[in-house]
């Protein structure tokens, strides 16, 4: 009772509005300290939008043209005009030349840009129906072109020219208007900004800071999705002194994720949760699980943006993808799936067909995927076609293909209080012996749990 009047009394004394106090420091140390927000760990599945003014020649080279992984991604369209030394690079040269004569400038494409059959609400129900939960949009890529009307890209951004629109404000007031979270990419570095190629430390203190400022207090994201870190170490571009505004100032503090792309030193290793492109980590492959919260990015044909030279065959099928998301999931990650929108405003009926079908799918079966974790003992048994998540007590067993004989599920300590299969009513036998769960599947029914992968949910086993 004395100390705790002795603590009033010394809470009277002080003034009624106390100072804010910095919780964390302007170091990897402390920033890594901070747990990324848990809503970003349930959400599972988001949507990337790559739109910029690459969307215009919207073309790259295909892997049977002999481009890597990298090469094929139409948004480098600019960048690999400029240099025409690699294997692939005088393909985009060729094609320039052949299509819009040696006269015509990159930055002439900005007429191209009209965005006229843009609509976020559309987009935005598109992605709810998806099963998505949040949304990252280009705000700015490599070109330095933005998508809000930005003070720092005067005349090099969608309201002062092109369609003369703030695009990534009409689409954030869609997106949230649906529930879902809201984020944005955003490039560190800018191919050509002559500040940037003479001097960087300027470029950083001048434009980027102020100008990611400017995003964050005027949008109020829910993800910071760096990139174009790989020039300099995360020192040069003052990325904990930024982390630490965010995180401590920042109108979205409490709430924001970002990711790992902040020096050429931080991916895996610093930041918020750890980045895969298309499995890949710069150029190393990932291919195990791994405790820190992660996310795979990549697009549903070969490139991010808008690529007219893609075929039917360059595209991932709905069943592909909807593996590729359990897959990611059971390891423990998310899946951010890229869409590249029109020039015009559209997105191609393709992919919204394909997200309409993960969509459908995780109506049924998104209690296997939300809100899950992976599962310690494994996250996939080849013998039986599964992947596992966990979600308490339960394990949904997530079978890619359905299975035409009893499947025996081991590492069960306990046995099942019920299995049952995910949007089906047929009954569902099984036996536990040891720490094995032997599940006899219902005869096969075209509309029992979807048409792409199928769940069964054993209950109270773990």
């Amino acid at each position: 009772m004395k100390n705790r009047i002795i603590a009033l009394c010394i809470s009277l004394m002080l003034p009624t509005v106390l100072p804010a106090q910095n919780k964390y420091e302007a170091t990897w140390e402390s920033i890594d300290s901070r747990s990324v927000p848990e809503w970003f760990t349930g959400a599972k599945f988001g949507i990337f939008i790559h739109w910029g003014l690459f969307s215009v020649p919207a073309w790259g080279p295909l892997p049977s043209d002999g481009a890597g992984v990298y090469d094929c991604y139409a948004e480098w369209y600019w960048a690999k005009l400029a240099d025409g030394n690699s294997k692939v690079n005088p393909l985009f040269v060729n094609f320039h030349r052949n299509n819009y004569g040696e006269k015509f400038q990159y930055q002439d494409f900005v007429n191209g840009f009209t965005c006229e059959m843009f609509n976020p609400d559309y987009w935005a129900k598109v992605f709810r129906e998806s099963g998505a939960r949040y949304v990252v949009l280009t705000s700015k890529h490599h070109e330095g072109f933005t998508l809000w009307p930005s003070e720092h890209a005067w005349n090099w951004n969608a309201m002062d020219v092109g369609p003369h629109r703030d695009l990534a404000g009409e689409l954030t007031e869609s997106v949230k208007k649906e529930g879902l979270h809201m984020g944005f990419y955003y490039s560190l570095y800018e191919w050509f900004n002559p500040l940037y190629k003479s001097n960087p430390d300027r470029y950083v203190s001048e434009h980027m800071i102020p100008q990611m400022k400017d995003l964050v207090n005027r949008y109020r994201p829910d993800i910071v999705w760096t990139d174009g870190e790989w020039d300099y170490p995360s020192e040069k571009w003052r990325s904990t002194e930024f982390l630490a505004w965010l995180y401590n100032e920042s109108p979205v503090k409490e709430t924001v994720v970002v990711n790992d792309r902040w020096g050429k030193e931080t991916r895996s290793l610093h930041g918020g949760f750890y980045t895969t492109e298309y499995d890949l980590v710069h150029d190393g492959k990932m291919d195990a699980r791994i405790s820190h919260p992660w996310e795979e990015c990549r697009g549903i044909g070969h490139s991010f943006g808008f690529n007219r030279n893609e075929q039917l065959e360059d595209y991932s099928s709905s069943k592909e993808l909807v593996h590729l998301l359990v897959e990611k999931v059971a390891m423990g990650g998310n899946l951010l799936l890229n869409i590249g929108p029109t020039a015009d405003g559209r997105i191609p009926v393709i992919m919204q067909q394909r997200l309409a079908d993960i969509g459908r799918w995780l109506k049924r079966n998104g209690e296997a995927i939300y809100d899950t974790r992976a599962w310690e003992t494994a996250y996939k048994q080849d013998d039986i076609s599964a992947c596992f998540t966990r979600k308490g007590n339960d394990l949904y067993v997530i079978c890619t293909k359905y299975p035409e004989k009893a499947i025996t599920v081991k590492g069960i300590d306990r046995k099942p209080v019920s299995v049952t299969l995910l949007g089906s009513k047929a009954g569902v036998r099984f036996s536990h012996s040891g720490e094995k769960v032997t599940i006899t599947p219902p005869p096969f029914h075209p509309a029992d749990g979807g048409e792409y992968a199928w769940v069964f949910k054993i209950s109270g086993g773990l």
